[in-house]
């Protein structure tokens, strides 16, 4: 590999959005901030912690991704070749 070429390969990586630091201090902002959004607020969210329950599964469903179920059909060269019978 070239040095130009590598040099190309390293810019076009880091790129691709917010460094890790970055991300990291934005999470840290999110922590902390939920914190007190909801210490400010425990009366209502203690109150109403059935419905955050019930809500929270359509929630999940929605950003769960879909990549872990496994009942969707058969998988793998095996579903495409019919199977071999011995005479």
């Amino acid at each position: 590999m070239s040095a130009a070429h590598h040099d190309h390969v390293s810019a076009t990586r880091g790129s691709s959005g917010p460094s890790r630091p970055v991300k990291t201090a934005l999470l840290m902002v999110v922590l902390v901030g939920g914190f007190y959004l909801l210490r400010e607020h425990w009366n209502h969210v203690a109150g109403n912690w059935v419905y955050l329950l019930l809500l929270a599964c359509p929630l999940m469903h929605l950003f769960h991704g879909h990549g872990g179920h496994g009942g969707h059909g058969p998988h793998g060269p095996q579903s495409n070749q019919p199977a071999d019978k011995e005479v």
